[in-house]
């Protein structure tokens, strides 16, 4: 296991300071504030948390309030909403500096047999043949901002094997094409068999590319490039089938539209064997600096 997962798995186990309270810490991102996808991902941990182990997360919806600070830990307050016989519901709103900068839903489900039909896996390239992180990002040092960015990208997905199947948007700025974009990802060394573990690292993961794909529309190269400021809005995931998030699973993604300053993402994570395990909705901020 590489130390950066070790680093983010310490993240990710919260501390309990009360019943249904629990603080978490942050790790250094791109930009001057927490990462998305790891308040989520938190959040969920604590939602977890107070659900039987045999209730998995089914389906979370969540909104973005208010940019986190990195340097301040966030708590997080869960809210028992329901326990029923077959599902359960939390809800869990984290806060720094005593306002909310998170609100989420997460659904939990005890197993039940049903009706089975899933979307076929759409063709992609085995994840082996494609460049590493490491190996792609210095072949574009000259697309982005400012000195250093190349390390900070490389460091910032150091616990995540994620491989781009196609030029992401930093690859093909000025060049709009299709509002499609696939990653192939895996943590970076085996997780425990906790299934919400994997829930929640699969979570961290799906904030990272999903709004690529509304950039590709433009020729817009992206945060690190500087030629669009966002931030997402919203998020909402159902998990459809148990999955590991230390194997590999491809992330399908489009954007169906762009509007009132504002992008949207759909996508599908698949198996390698093509199970579709989760399907992902985000909406974000994406403007143009004036």
């Amino acid at each position: 296991m590489s130390t950066a997962l070790d680093s983010l798995l310490d993240l990710l186990d919260l501390e309990q300071i009360e019943q249904d309270i629990f603080r978490g810490t942050s790790r250094s991102a791109l930009v001057p504030r927490v990462f998305g996808g790891q308040v989520a991902a938190q959040a969920l941990v604590a939602a977890g948390r107070t659900v039987p182990a045999e209730r998995s997360a089914h389906s979370l919806h969540a909104y973005f309030l208010r940019a986190g600070d990195p340097g301040a830990p966030i708590v997080y307050t869960v809210d028992r909403i329901r326990d029923g016989r077959s599902f359960t519901t939390r809800r869990v709103v984290a806060v720094q500096h005593g306002q909310p900068i998170f609100h989420l839903s997460a659904s939990f489900q005890t197993y039940e047999d049903g009706l089975e039909h899933q979307a076929d896996m759409p063709a992609a390239p085995d994840p082996e043949t494609l460049p590493t992180a490491a190996e792609m990002l210095p072949r574009y040092a000259d697309r982005f901002s400012g000195p250093g960015v190349v390390d900070r990208l490389i460091e910032a997905r150091a616990a995540v094997d994620l491989r781009y199947v196609d030029e992401p948007p930093f690859g093909t700025v000025g060049e709009p094409r299709e509002p499609r974009s696939q990653v192939w990802f895996r943590t970076n060394g085996k997780l425990a068999d906790d299934p919400l573990l994997h829930v929640c690292m699969a979570t961290y993961v799906s904030d990272m590319t999903l709004l690529d794909s509304v950039l590709l529309a433009h020729g817009r190269g992206g945060w690190a490039v500087g030629d669009v400021v966002g931030a997402s809005l919203d998020h909402a995931m159902w998990f459809h089938r148990p999955f590991r998030a230390d194997e590999w699973l491809l992330y399908d993604q489009e954007s169906p539209s762009a509007s009132g300053g504002r992008g949207l993402g759909q996508a599908r994570i698949h198996t390698q064997d093509g199970r579709l395990a989760i399907t992902v909705i985000q909406e974000g901020v994406v403007r143009v600096p004036r």
